[in-house]
């Protein structure tokens, strides 16, 4: 029997793997045939995205990098001057935040002004019962984070707020032990009259301007202090609104506008509901007691002068800034008085329609048109501020007037930039120098800083109208925020 010839073992094992291949295609075949439709799908997309991936992949290259130089047609200030030397470990000098201690409440504009009110045709009553209808009159610059920047901002510096420390703790070692204060003493250089609601009014303000309230916690310096003033102050306001009961006719309508300023400054600094009764019957008595010739002076409704009204006019815009209803005819007749007292087309004042201007006066007058309206670069106004400048504080004889030099830090504060940093280069460094430095009176200043008015009003008046010179660079926010406040 013939025998097939033996095949390579070469050709044997390709045919065997031909026959594998053979077997693993029809065995693929097959599964695909019985499979499930929704797994060939499955591979199918499977097999698409493998190959836009390796597409995508093989399509990237490697881009030479470019760099475009433009060049400016002039060249300005540059910003580094020297080359830069990158082994070197140079020491940065960092400044120290002038920001809040403690968190302060979150708020969506920390400046915003209130609307302005309306016009109205007649204007016999307030069209709004609105704040402030500028900015510069708000009272945030005594919380803590804002006094710090405005400290810094409008050149306070260490000594002139501890001047204020000294002069609060000198007030405070003078309260008395029903919480009120006197013009006349326990300390020396008394007051020639006595006038417990004056003299109370004019320290509560010394501690409201530097961010002191009724509200302060526990552990807070001079706690009790002004809760204690108001609870004796606010016993003595009678149900027309009054707060006056000294004998000198002449302090009436002086100690009701302290009282009123300090009283709605307190409800504006804290919204303590207690207070807002107490504080508009004060606003109305101001205005009931307003003369027809549009000022204030000794006696409700009689006669008028600068002096008097300029104090009732910060009661009313006080009144304002607390969210107090005030009559815009108030402020419409106290316009037409000022007219009466003006000189030089306005820029200067006069006590009376038919005295002499004075410089105190003068100061009063401008502070009372800012809040009224003028604007910062009125003509009127920034002749009357050249003059203030002309007579800036000295100490040498007959020209220390603490009155004077109270008002016109004010009005040029307000007026910020060079006007403000020629007056304040000079207050505060005359104030702090002649406060007093030891002994019993330390902390205060005595009567010779005001050679007018030093003698009558006593320690305790010149104490506090230094006080508030000095706190001056946040008790009221500029008016006009030329400088520091117009960037936020």
């Amino acid at each position: 029997m013939a025998t097939a010839p033996r095949q390579p073992d070469s050709v044997v094992d390709a045919g065997a793997a031909d026959d594998d291949e053979r077997g693993s295609l029809v065995d693929l075949s097959a599964w695909l045939r019985f499979s499930p439709p929704w797994l060939a799908s499955a591979l199918l997309h499977m097999l698409v995205v493998l190959a836009l991936g390796l597409w995508l992949v093989s399509g990237q290259r490697e881009e030479p990098l470019v760099l475009d130089a433009q060049y400016a047609e002039e060249v300005g200030e540059q910003l580094i001057e020297e080359p830069l030397n990158l082994d070197l470990d140079p020491e940065l000098e960092v400044e120290e935040q002038t920001l809040s201690i403690n968190p302060l409440p979150q708020v969506d504009d920390p400046l915003a002004a209130p609307e302005l009110s309306l016009v109205a045709p007649n204007p016999t009553f307030s069209t709004l019962s609105s704040t402030a209808d500028q900015v510069g009159v708000a009272l945030t610059g005594r919380e803590p984070g804002m006094k710090a920047v405005l400290l810094k901002a409008y050149g306070g510096t260490a000594s002139t707020e501890q001047a204020v420390l000294d002069g609060l703790r000198w007030l405070e070692r003078n309260q008395r032990k029903n919480g009120s204060w006197s013009l006349k003493g326990p300390y020396t250089d008394g007051g020639t009259t006595e006038n417990i609601e004056a003299a109370t009014a004019m320290a509560l303000l010394a501690f409201q301007g530097a961010g002191y309230t009724h509200q302060d916690p526990p552990g807070t310096e001079f706690y009790g202090v002004v809760s204690d003033g108001w609870d004796r102050l606010l016993q003595s306001q009678d149900d027309a609104g009054n707060f006056f009961r000294a004998n000198g006719f002449n302090h009436a309508l002086y100690t009701q506008a302290q009282c009123t300023i300090a009283l709605c400054e307190l409800y504006a600094m804290t919204k303590d509901e207690k207070l807002r009764e107490p504080a508009q019957r004060a606003v109305d008595y101001c205005v009931r007691t307003q003369s027809p010739t549009g000022g204030w002076r000794y006696i409700p409704r009689e006669g008028a002068d600068t002096s008097v009204t300029g104090w009732v006019v910060m009661a009313l815009k006080s009144a304002q800034m607390a969210g107090l209803d005030v009559p815009s005819e108030a402020f419409f007749k106290v316009g037409q008085f000022l007219d009466s007292v003006q000189r030089q087309e306005g820029s200067r004042y006069a006590y009376q329609p038919r005295d002499s201007p004075k410089l105190s006066m003068t100061a009063e007058g401008l502070l009372c048109r800012q809040y009224l309206g003028w604007g910062r670069d009125d003509d009127r106004l920034r002749r009357g501020v050249y003059y203030l400048l002309e007579n800036l504080p000295r100490w040498t004889n007959g020209r220390r007037d603490v009155y004077y030099w109270y008002y016109a830090t004010q009005v040029c504060h307000h007026m910020e930039g060079d006007e403000w940093t020629k007056w304040n280069n000079v207050t505060r460094q005359l104030i702090p120098e002649h406060q007093v430095k030891r002994g019993r009176e330390r902390g205060s200043w005595d009567t010779k800083i005001d050679q007018s008015h030093g003698t009558t009003g006593g320690r305790l008046y010149t104490t506090c109208l230094s006080i508030y010179i000095l706190e001056v660079y946040y008790r009221h926010l500029p008016i006009y925020q030329q400088g520091l406040l117009s960037s936020f």
